[in-house]
């Protein structure tokens, strides 16, 4: 292990760069999910971190509030962000879980730190950078630190230490023209939107009135012109309806009932028999929520935040502390106002904030949703092209998978009607590579930074990426490189992504551990098809799943075993209607044949957000080549053939 314990000499022979400093090796700055997934590989890969956190939580919006976690293919999530799934899945009893509670989120996170031995500063923000022919030596906080690095990883969602580094970068949205995409710049569109009729104006039908509170009377631009704007924030909200984990939502500070007008008008035209005709109301374990915006009006705060990805913390501070105010007063409303349906009232009052959560920040989440903030003119620039597959980048480090989707963007007045403009949800497209070169900024810029969060992409590119999963894994392959960059001594442009790949694979947790095996149905060199199966695109693990037409039929998922040991052995089931009561699951090694019966007919995938890896046992695996068989001899119902896993015991 190489500590740097005076002066590091940094050279990069031939170009010029020198780098004197004493501190650490690598400054991760962000205690977000990437921020923490970031320095626990740093540490790992025996270098000197320290981690900066501008608040007083780790975990940024993974445990604050977001526990219903948006992925849409999980296939796409490898090495320490699965990991951190799975160690969620460990504290409910399964092999890994999607959906949980802040407080279990905010543990694990803490635990990764505990086990890398990372130093962390809560509480300071970045005032500015000391930067010398494109090396950043050190960064100052508030409020008088100073922090000497090698090499420095901006994980904050705002991308401050990128902007004071003086690293080029956009805020808002680009018009379609400038890279050929369809769905950026201004969208009018069907999602999220109110119904034909709802009028704008403080007394119904009267425009010298004014226009309710939200509502712009800007004029609306052409379909895909660029602009500034930034779509919505809002906060994940975690309530519970468990009388002895409840605190009542209470009427808050600065209340203003107005706010909430477009609402009532919203549901005079759109009646809602429950809440989530407005609230996005997923449940969590443990009789908890995390409600998310739905609807025309919901809890985004459109229009509200164009100002908040450059501002200064006092204003940011202030358009936060509005967002609160906006959310906790809606749900407020919901529950009180006389106005409101009382069915929905009702509702309403069964939830509360729970007692044990934030416990140190009123019980509500300190980390608002900043979907998007800046974004970074880097190396490479990810587009719709790249979310569709139409372009494929040879250098990718990272998977995404999620829908192309941007929330609202601004409320506006059309034919005399309230309109939301903004919100896409474009998908249908399988996981896709995330270039290097999106991750680091131009050369001529600055030589040792990485941002895997406000990385370089397109607006509607970012809407797609921008998943707390993949900054997790965007994270670890920025701390890889970092790493070697210091070994190799050359700039983070010169780390050779197909290196940073091969760490993943030979090592993914970071810990020196055998690597899991995983073989899904598309792995085509390795995947043997005997009998009648249908191949579906829908609900499976990576591309497709296949499922078992009327003739008896097995899937051999073939696999090689470079160290023999003790290895569990799950199977992947998709949410599926009519499935078999068992399934036919066989392990062949070492020239033997175990076969099991595996119930499937019933299972419940409470705590997953699609389908469930399901325990088929513990077998012997020797040293070489094997097979897991899935066939549906004595099915009563529909069996499914999608992916295997195989977990070296420990």
């Amino acid at each position: 292990m190489r500590t740097i314990l005076s002066i590091l000499l940094f050279c990069l022979a031939g170009r010029g760069m020198a780098v004197a400093q004493t501190g650490y090796d690598i400054c991760v700055y962000g205690g977000t999910s990437a921020g923490v997934i970031a320095a626990y590989t740093a540490a790992k890969m025996h270098k000197t971190v320290v981690l900066v956190e501008p608040g007083n939580r780790l975990g940024g919006l993974s445990s604050g509030g977001l526990g219903y976690t948006d992925i849409g293919n999980k296939y796409a999530i490898k090495g320490l962000s699965l990991d951190f799934y799975r160690r969620v899945g460990r504290h409910y009893g399964k092999l890994e879980q999607w959906i949980f509670e802040p407080g279990v989120a905010e543990g694990v996170f803490k635990q990764y730190i505990q086990e890398g031995k990372v130093k962390v500063l809560f509480g300071h923000a970045i005032v500015g950078v000391t930067k010398n022919s494109g090396v950043i030596s050190a960064v100052r906080l508030e409020p008088s630190l100073v922090v000497r690095a090698s090499m420095f990883i901006d994980c904050s969602y705002e991308g401050d230490l990128m902007a004071r580094a003086g690293v080029s970068y956009t805020v808002g949205r680009e018009a379609n023209a400038q890279y050929n995409e369809t769905y950026n710049g201004v969208q009018m569109r069907d999602k999220h939107q109110f119904p034909d009729g709802v009028d704008p104006y403080k007394k119904a039908g009267d425009p010298t009135s004014g226009l309710l509170w939200g509502i712009s009377g800007a004029p609306l631009a052409s379909q895909g012109t660029g602009d500034k704007k930034v779509q919505s924030y809002n906060y994940r909200i975690c309530l519970t309806n468990d009388p002895a984990n409840r605190i009542p939502v209470t009427r808050p500070v600065g209340y203003d009932s107005t706010r909430y007008e477009l609402l009532l008008r919203l549901l005079a035209a759109r009646p809602s028999g429950n809440l989530w005709g407005f609230l996005k109301f997923d449940l969590l374990p443990n009789h908890k929520t995390d409600i998310n915006n739905n609807g025309a009006f919901s809890t985004d705060m459109i229009g509200m935040n164009y100002d908040y990805p450059e501002a200064s913390y006092a204003v940011r501070r202030r358009i936060a502390k509005e967002h609160t105010k906006y959310t906790q007063g809606l749900l407020y409303f919901i529950g009180h106002d006389h106005r409101m349906p009382e069915h929905l009232r009702n509702l309403m009052q069964e939830w509360g904030y729970p007692k044990d959560e934030y416990v140190n920040d009123g019980h509500w989440t300190p980390q608002m949703y900043v979907r998007e903030a800046r974004r970074m003119k880097g190396e490479y620039v990810m587009t719709q092209a790249n979310c569709e597959g139409k372009e494929t980048v040879a250098d990718g480090v990272g998977l995404a998978a999620y829908t192309m989707d941007s929330h609202n963007c601004q409320r506006v007045v059309v034919n005399g009607m309230v309109k939301n403009e903004g919100d896409v949800q474009i998908g249908g497209f399988p996981p896709y590579p995330i270039a290097y070169r999106a991750l680091v900024p131009r050369a001529s810029e600055c030589r040792n930074l990485l941002v895997p969060v406000c990385l370089s992409a397109s607006h509607i590119a970012y809407g797609s990426i921008r998943m707390e999963p993949v900054f997790m894994e965007l994270g670890q392959s920025c701390a890889i490189a970092a790493a070697m960059a210091i070994d190799r001594r050359v700039p983070v442009q010169e780390v050779d992504a197909s290196a940073i790949r091969n760490e993943l694979v030979r090592d993914p947790l970071a810990d020196g551990s055998t690597p899991e095996i995983l073989v899904d149905n598309d792995d085509s060199a390795s995947v043997r098809v005997e009998g009648e199966w249908v191949r579906e695109k829908h609900d499976s693990y990576g591309f497709s799943r296949l499922v078992a037409g009327s003739s008896s039929g097995e899937v051999k998922f073939g696999f090689s075993v470079a160290d023999a040991g003790m290895y569990a052995l799950y199977v992947y089931v998709p949410k599926i209607q009519g499935a078999s009561a068992v399934t036919g699951v066989s392990v062949v090694t070492g020239g033997k044949r175990v076969d099991a019966a595996v119930p499937t007919g019933k299972l419940q995938v409470e705590g997953q957000t699609s389908g469930e890896w399901v325990e088929c046992g513990k077998y012997k695996l020797e040293k070489g080549e094997g097979y897991v068989g899935i066939s549906n001899k004595g099915a009563d119902g529909k069996v499914v053939a999608d992916a295997v896993l195989l977990v070296r015991g420990k």
